[in-house]
């Protein structure tokens, strides 16, 4: 029988996740993942999370499917398959006590960097899409985390705030079915997990209605500093969980 913490905290927290991902496009892993890592295990977590996150991925990019910049998002596919491939090697072989440092060491930059002010952007050329496209597949199945990388080079790349929030969906729709595949082969997955995800789902789809529901109140910038905020305060805590190990 899980613990009242448990039973409590874990749909709080996959609900503010999908209701920011219903308003912004992305950031549920990003809250969702180092805010369960505190109440379950993180092995436990991510593979949950990539369940959920396949759902609600394809569900907002079908809603959102005409606004998705094709000509950046393909040519990035084969290199986030690369990573992916690299991340489960990570995920599987590293001690539980740096997958917390690692992650919580990327969720304090992520969240650093939407604290952040930031009046431009500088352009990235095409070749960036390489590298990116591999580091964001490996800390995609390593530590959950991608949005901010592929939120980061599409709007480098020159994307509207529209294409912005189609086009990262469509890659989490990649990136989680590929994550799946990749997890079931090395046995990842066990049926706790599909329960645990197929229990979460309808809290899921909750977060994903308000968050279409809240988009046109919030200002993109008011959601983003949301998102830093808890980011930075979560990836302290898990960097001092891991100190603790």
């Amino acid at each position: 029988m899980p613990s009242l913490e448990v039973l409590v905290f874990v749909p709080l927290i996959v609900l503010l996740a999908y209701v920011i991902f219903g308003i912004s496009g992305f950031g549920s892993t990003l809250i969702a993942v180092p805010l369960l890592a505190h109440v379950l295990p993180l092995k436990f977590v991510i593979p949950v999370v990539v369940l959920l996150d396949c759902v609600g991925a394809i569900s907002m990019g079908l809603k959102l499917r005409d606004d998705v910049w094709k000509q950046e998002f393909l040519p990035m596919l084969p290199f986030l398959l690369v990573g992916l491939l690299i991340g489960a090697f990570v995920l599987l072989n590293l001690p539980t006590q740096w997958l917390y440092a690692g992650l919580g060491f990327f969720v304090v930059v992520f969240g650093s960097y939407y604290l952040i002010d930031r009046k431009s952007m500088v352009p990235l050329p095409r070749w960036a899409v390489a590298p990116i496209g591999l580091f964001a597949g490996t800390t995609s199945s390593a530590f959950g985390v991608g949005g901010p990388l592929y939120v980061f080079y599409f709007t480098a790349r020159g994307a509207t705030p529209e294409q912005v929030r189609a086009t990262v969906p469509a890659v989490f729709s990649f990136t989680t079915v590929a994550r799946i595949v990749i997890f079931t082969s090395v046995g990842l997955f066990n049926m706790n997990i599909v329960i645990t995800a197929l229990l979460l789902l309808p809290v899921m789809a909750l977060g994903l209605w308000c968050g279409h529901r809240l988009h046109g109140s919030l200002s993109r910038d008011q959601v983003i500093r949301i998102i830093g905020g808890l980011l930075l305060l979560s990836g302290i805590s898990l960097l001092l969980r891991a100190l603790a190990e």
